[in-house]
């Protein structure tokens, strides 16, 4: 067989299993293949496609894209909701079409979520030298395009030679399947090692198995975290995509009932309890709930599970203010479990680690006063989310409206996506998940242009989920204009294979995010408004506002668009125009909803910070001003080492 046969072949044989309290899984881990086709994958990887999808289409089903990085960006939103037990493998031409998927891999590697990228190479043999669209160095003449990967990846190889594919594959498939160390695995294949055929072992085509690993918690490490939790007066815990990844909510569940040990939860920990459970503060940082920032702020003891510390989440290391706090960190991850340089750092899996902690914690509860502050915050933060979601702006509504009405028409199995922008914050801080699956934003690179191809990603998974087990979701993108106009284009993917995708485009002409920042920050909002240039002083602040018409742009592409025009019922238009997109046939197409907001109009505050730094010396008053508020806050960030 060719190489690029091999590969396919032996993709369409690799099975994940997995086993979480008593249920066991086995499905493929890479279910398809997302490719777009150039002169140095369509006579290899594309030929193998070809070839198989005419024998049996089952063996590796053949996705078509828009885009490259949107293929990255498909693959990562299916791996996240099937809690990186599956995800696709992606093949690209050399050059541009290689290129492309750099930012797919990064975000892949910082969100901690597998996906295999096949990108092709130039030549191994150097017969043609240089071919089109060869990248030369002239200090190091084997380095191409795809050299650019290594930092962006968990694992990389070159398959200069047909034998090396045994072993680039057998440790790729190691690292992709492997929760402490998985991430973007790429494999660069040569375009003419692609096409060369070679004997291939029986054995490398065999069914394979790739077990998750959940490592246990050591018992001394457990026994000194209980010591410590024991000894705490106002702990709090921290929970991260790793209690989801685990399947560890109902045992974070069952540890904060036992213990009474409130739960804020990061961007990636949305779902580990519903929103309304009596002991979650919600989210907590710098897009958290005043509930959890009150808490954090006087706890003695932080018990992360599962998360990665992101500075949003440490509000930039100010959030924690008790000069004695103290971290447990439960991470499967090293790098994450060594945070803060705690000295009680737990290497496990976070569900087998609550086990051990609930069994070690029999009959300690905190202290009446922490549970009567927990009730105190949680009634005042669910008290200004109403007033946000229920106050009426007009003819132009806030966003906190549109967040309102996007959850009323929800249901509580549905999933909304999102990953740059003010929404991502404001839906942290507010939205009201009620279910482990329902929130999927995107923020460890918070990257524009995510949202429709990832929530195409989660739809799949959404579709297959049913398919195996009946559970219906629809799956709801909530993107800004500006991300919208990064990348759009997977549309057409969802129009081409009759996907019903729901996606609220809110249109407010401009970076509204960065907008906001840039006021605080002293900068005027500057060059964050779509406008037209004023030539005489050269701006982009001032002008008329573009004549762009984004739901016209999404008719054009074969999109089913409702417009809600501005006034007085723009709110219950659009909660009706959601139902009603929820009611559309299943393999009906993308239904995108297009409604315009006043930028101007702010989410409740988190009464927390983010460290941006601001200019030390400036002419601008404004500049002045917000660098002495900036030395304020500086104030009290803190090392956090204990």
């Amino acid at each position: 067989m060719t190489v690029a046969q091999a590969v396919v072949e032996y993709l369409s044989k690799q099975y994940t299993v997995d086993s979480v309290g008593g249920v066991d899984f086995r499905e493929r881990l890479i279910p398809g293949t997302f490719g777009i086709f150039g002169h140095g994958n369509v006579a290899g990887v594309g030929q193998a496609l070809k070839q198989y999808q005419q024998l049996d289409p089952r063996i590796m089903p053949y996705y078509q894209g828009r885009n490259e990085q949107a293929q990255a960006h498909q693959a990562v939103g299916y791996a996240r909701h099937t809690r990186r037990r599956q995800t696709f493998a992606i093949s690209t031409s050399i050059g541009p079409g290689s290129s492309n998927l750099l930012t797919g891999a990064a975000l892949a590697t910082t969100n901690r979520l597998p996906v295999l990228l096949l990108p092709s190479d130039t030549f191994a043999t150097r017969a043609a030298d240089p071919v089109l669209q060869q990248l030369e160095q002239p200090y190091a003449y084997d380095i191409t395009v795809n050299d650019a990967f290594r930092p962006l990846s968990k694992f990389f190889d070159r398959v200069s030679r047909p034998e090396q594919l045994f072993s680039a594959f057998h440790h790729g498939l190691r690292v992709l399947t492997d929760p402490a160390e998985t991430g973007a695995v790429t494999i660069s294949l040569p375009q003419d090692v692609q096409a060369e055929a070679f004997d291939v072992p029986e054995e490398f085509l065999a069914e394979r198995e790739w077990r998750i690993r959940r490592p246990d918690a050591d018992d001394d490490d457990i026994a000194r975290a209980a010591e410590a939790i024991r000894a705490a007066k106002r702990p709090l815990i921290i929970a991260g995509g790793g209690v989801l990844y685990a399947y560890a909510n109902d045992e974070l569940a069952a540890f904060a009932e036992l213990t009474g040990i409130p739960v804020g939860n990061t961007q990636a920990g949305v779902g580990v309890l519903p929103w309304d459970h009596k002991f979650s503060l919600g989210a907590i940082g710098s897009t958290g709930t005043t509930a959890a920032n009150a808490i954090a702020a006087e706890a003695d003891l932080i018990i992360g599970i599962g998360t990665r510390y992101e500075d949003f989440t440490t509000a930039s290391r100010t959030a924690f203010q008790n000069p004695d706090v103290r971290f447990i960190n439960i991470n499967v991850a090293a790098i994450d479990a060594y945070k803060h340089g705690t000295t009680l750092p737990i290497v496990a899996d976070a569900r087998k680690a609550l086990v051990k902690l609930n069994a070690a914690l029999g009959g300690y509860r905190v202290g009446a006063d922490l549970e009567a502050a927990i009730a105190v915050q949680k009634q005042r933060w669910d008290a200004t989310v109403d007033e946000a979601f229920d106050t009426r702006h007009t003819p132009l509504p806030a966003q906190n409206e549109i967040i309102g009405a996007t959850s009323r028409a929800m249901d509580a199995t549905d999933v909304v996506i999102c990953a740059a922008g003010s929404l991502p914050g404001d839906l942290h801080k507010m939205w009201r998940v009620r279910d482990p699956f329902g929130y999927h934003v995107e923020y460890a690179y918070s990257c524009m242009g995510y949202e429709i191809p990832g929530g195409l990603g989660v739809k799949r998974a959404a579709l297959a989920e049913a398919a195996r087990n009946g559970t219906q979701r629809d799956v709801v993108v909530m993107v800004g204009d500006g991300s919208y106009l990064m990348m759009h284009t997977e549309l057409v993917t969802a129009v081409a294979e009759r996907i019903k995708l729901i996606v609220v485009l809110i249109q407010n002409h401009g970076y509204a995010s960065i907008g906001s920042l840039s006021e605080m920050l002293g900068s005027q909002r500057f060059g964050t408004q779509y406008r037209a240039l004023d030539e005489e002083q050269h701006s982009f602040d001032e002008g008329e506002t573009l004549p762009v018409d984004l739901a016209l742009n999404a008719e054009s592409l074969g999109v089913k668009v409702v417009r809600i025009e501005p006034g007085e019922k723009v709110i219950a238009e659009l909660e009706q125009a959601i139902r009603d997109a929820k009611a559309a046939p299943e393999r009906g197409g993308p239904i995108l909803i297009h409604v315009e907001s006043d930028p101007l109009l702010d989410a409740p505050s988190s009464e927390s910070w983010w460290d941006v730094p601001v200019s030390q010396v400036s002419e601008l008053d404004s500049t002045q001003q917000a660098y002495q508020t900036y030395t304020d806050h500086k104030s009290r960030q803190r090392k956090l080492l204990g």
